[in-house]
């Protein structure tokens, strides 16, 4: 049975090719670096961010969090923005696992002030924790995509105070989209970025982590402290290279799919589009229990073959990706007005 699921593009499968690829992908144990498919696929993956190298890891929140525990040291203080992934959805890991503290400021849909930045550096105080690091996140998940200059200004910041960037590029390449840019561009802005395979480019799983080779290979020891030695995990680096080599390619699909969705969206009554957060492959909306109930929509869709989420932080959020065809959105409208 078909459903059309916007929850989220990590929901996508993966494309013939790519099981083709699983199923003939040459492997072997990649904890002692002789898996040839991941070398070839971490080859690749720090050529396209313009990195020296980069690492295969499970997921993107591990990718995040080795990063945090491979830059930092235990009670250092990081920076974020309030509503980063690294806060909100990574189940406090960076307590945990790195040991550090997270110092959170405002964002303007997604956007840390540069200016703000600076002010949350500690001083050298007896105090005060030692400011470890500075985290970004290009593009956003509120669905906006940071400016090129804003993420330049950090970085000179961040240099200024010998502290390394981190960003969490899960969805890096739909910003450079959005952006009009290379990725390299954006990845030239921190020095260490996590970007995921599995969010919108269809492989089943694994992110990356690249940077330096000299961070590189501290963090391939701890990627294996932290459970991540993985062994004959060529049969998912192999989909990692068609996801890398392919599908960045055609992402453009998916942001024109989200525009068109928003925009079908904003005719129905009692809907208000946020059509500043509008940037990649995200619709998020407002609509009121007064307009429909939440639980009856999300059950009367699925009984069309419809998955979306609930509401979070008052809003909706619908998300396009290679398993939803313009066709698709047409009937998830049609079914929404029936339903209203």
């Amino acid at each position: 049975m078909k459903f059309i699921d916007l929850r989220s593009d990590t929901v996508t499968m993966p494309t013939d090719e790519m099981r083709q690829a699983i199923a003939y992908a040459e492997v072997g144990d990649d904890v002692y670096q002789d898996d040839p498919t991941v070398n070839k696929l971490e080859k690749l993956a720090a050529e396209k961010v313009g990195k020296e190298a980069a690492l295969f890891v499970p997921s993107g929140t591990f990718g995040n969090q080795l990063a945090l525990l491979t830059h930092t040291k235990r009670a250092q203080e990081v920076i974020v923005g309030k509503n980063n992934h690294i806060v909100l959805h990574e189940v406090g890991a960076s307590a945990l696992i790195a040991g550090v503290q997270l110092r959170t400021i405002e964002t303007v849909n997604g956007v840390m002030s540069p200016k703000d930045v600076l002010n949350a550096i500690r001083p050298d105080d007896i105090h005060e924790p030692e400011t470890g690091l500075i985290c970004v996140e290009n593009a956003h998940g509120c669905g906006a995509v940071v400016p090129l200059n804003i993420l330049k200004e950090i970085k000179e910041i961040a240099e200024s105070h010998s502290i390394p960037v981190h960003m969490d590029g899960a969805r890096i390449f739909n910003a450079a989209l959005s952006l009009g840019i290379d990725v390299k561009e954006i990845a030239a802005c921190c020095d260490s970025v996590m970007f995921c395979l599995s969010k919108g480019l269809a492989a089943p799983a694994g992110s990356m982590v690249a940077g330096s080779k000299e961070f590189i290979g501290r963090a391939r020891k701890y990627r294996k402290l932290m459970g991540g030695g993985m062994r004959q995990i060529g049969i998912l680096a192999a989909a990692g290279i068609i996801a890398l080599e392919k599908m960045t390619d055609r992402l453009v699909e998916d942001h024109n799919n989200a525009k068109y969705l928003a925009e079908e969206l904003s005719k129905l009554p009692g809907v208000k589009v946020m059509k500043d957060r509008l940037d990649i492959d995200m619709v998020f909306f407002q609509m009121g229990e007064d307009v429909i109930k939440e639980s009856f929509l999300i059950e009367k869709l699925y009984e069309r073959n419809i998955k979306i989420n609930g509401i979070e932080s008052n809003e909706y959020r619908f998300v396009t990706h290679i398993g939803v065809s313009k066709e698709d959105i047409d009937y998830v409208i049609n079914s929404m007005k029936e339903l209203m």
